[in-house]
């Protein structure tokens, strides 16, 4: 039998496991490179501004991405919660991805405008203050650290190269629309645009 002498030569039988994988991996892959919907950003989507990307960058930095989503998939109970469910169109220009599955926290795709921002600088600087049950850990640096303006420019340019249609003036202009603010306020500003264009349309 001829799954016989795959069943006794294991090394014969991992490189058809690996085709195997490669082959699905294939089949998933291919057909998101050349479909429309995962490339073209959705109406009305526009590079984050200055303090806007530097927000995102602090909510990687301090490990948000690790206990909140931003991925609601089509399903009646997600919707109902948070709202649309994310779509790739309006992730484009996102590098990386930040969708993630794991939920230690709400999902936060779709938490822009559905709360003040001092409600954010509450919750940012002791969760417990607002939400008593949290276990989500406090960010009071935040209110003291200020942003690096020197670098939010070149970061734009990075981003340029890969795709995100920054300008010459949003380059020029990245300094001074920094210059001087904490980081609490760049990270409720990211917050606070965070899935308002598909929001806006329910």
């Amino acid at each position: 039998m001829k799954h016989e002498v795959v069943e006794k030569n294991i090394g014969l039988m991992m490189i058809l496991i690996l085709v195997a994988l490669s082959f699905g991996t294939l089949v998933e892959l291919v057909p998101l490179l050349f479909a429309k919907e995962t490339h073209e950003p959705i109406a009305g989507l526009k590079p984050l501004p200055a303090l806007e990307l530097e927000g995102r960058d602090i909510y990687i930095r301090e490990g948000c991405n690790v206990c909140h989503s931003q991925m609601i998939r089509p399903l009646r109970a997600e919707t109902e919660r948070y709202g649309h469910y994310s779509v790739a169109g309006e992730l484009v220009y996102n590098h990386p991805f930040l969708w993630g599955s794991k939920r230690t926290g709400p999902d936060l795709a779709r938490v822009g405008k559905r709360y003040s921002d001092d409600w954010h600088r509450a919750h940012l600087y002791n969760p417990r203050d607002v939400v008593p049950e949290s276990n989500m850990p406090a960010f009071p640096w935040l209110f003291e650290d200020e942003i690096n303006s020197e670098r939010t420019n070149l970061k734009m340019i990075a981003l340029r190269r890969v795709g995100v249609p920054y300008t010459d003036e949003d380059i020029s202009g990245a300094a001074a629309a920094v210059a001087g603010k904490k980081e609490i306020d760049a990270l409720v500003a990211y917050l606070q645009q965070l899935g308002t264009l598909l929001q806006s349309r329910r």
